[in-house]
């Protein structure tokens, strides 16, 4: 599943790799990838592969899974398939409360002591996911775990999630994405150093050419 995911998101260009025309995040540091999970929903083919995918992964790995909440906004719309494939329901968590009305920032109904699965669609340095499993463990919920699309593998990240003590799953990751980029045509082999170099320490640019 991991490389047939893989070759899905590159099909697309949901991942994007151009180690040689570095990419530059918000925060400055140059990056030779770039992920749009978003155009997943509009591929139905790769639509169908990956909400399918994670529907077995919350199956294989969280059995006992009651409720599942999107990370808003990339993993809503992740969340509301995966959960209509497994007639489970469904929310999602807002990045804050609202002003208004209830000032929810949970969304849908979520009972105290629920098991919960969060829908990720990447994982990065883990930062807004973690936020999101704190939110709904504040809440009373017992958060079995994350399921996401893709992962980076960042040390910051894995650290943050041991340190949350919160296990992540993912349909498929860098190493895997960056191996069939090669094998497809989509980067040169020797690519595949200089990529590992930047997922290993984002701050240094040494793997630019």
């Amino acid at each position: 599943m991991e490389k047939l995911i893989a070759k899905d998101l590159l099909k697309i260009h949901a991942v994007f790799f151009r180690p040689d025309e570095p990419f530059t995040w918000a925060s400055g540091i140059k990056s030779p990838v770039y992920c749009d999970n978003r155009l997943t929903l509009t591929a139905p083919e790769v639509r169908a592969d990956v909400e399918n995918g994670l529907a077995r992964l919350i199956r294989e790995n969280y059995p006992d899974a009651e409720v599942l909440m999107g990370t808003s906004t990339a993993g809503i719309a992740h969340a509301a398939i995966t959960a209509h494939l497994m007639n489970l329901p469904m929310g999602y968590v807002r990045s804050g409360a609202k002003d208004h009305g209830r000032q929810n920032q949970i969304e849908g109904r979520l009972e105290k002591g629920q098991k919960v699965v969060v829908v990720e669609d990447l994982i990065s340095t883990g930062g807004s996911v973690i936020e999101v499993v704190n939110v709904l463990r504040d809440a009373g919920a017992q958060v079995l775990g994350i399921v996401s699309i893709f992962t980076y593998g960042m040390r910051k990240g894995l650290e943050r999630l041991a340190e949350a003590n919160v296990k992540n799953v993912s349909l498929t990751n860098f190493d895997v994405i960056a191996q069939v980029a090669a094998e497809e045509g989509y980067i040169q082999p020797d690519d595949i150093r200089r990529l590992i170099a930047f997922r290993n320490n984002p701050s240094d640019e040494s793997w630019i050419k």
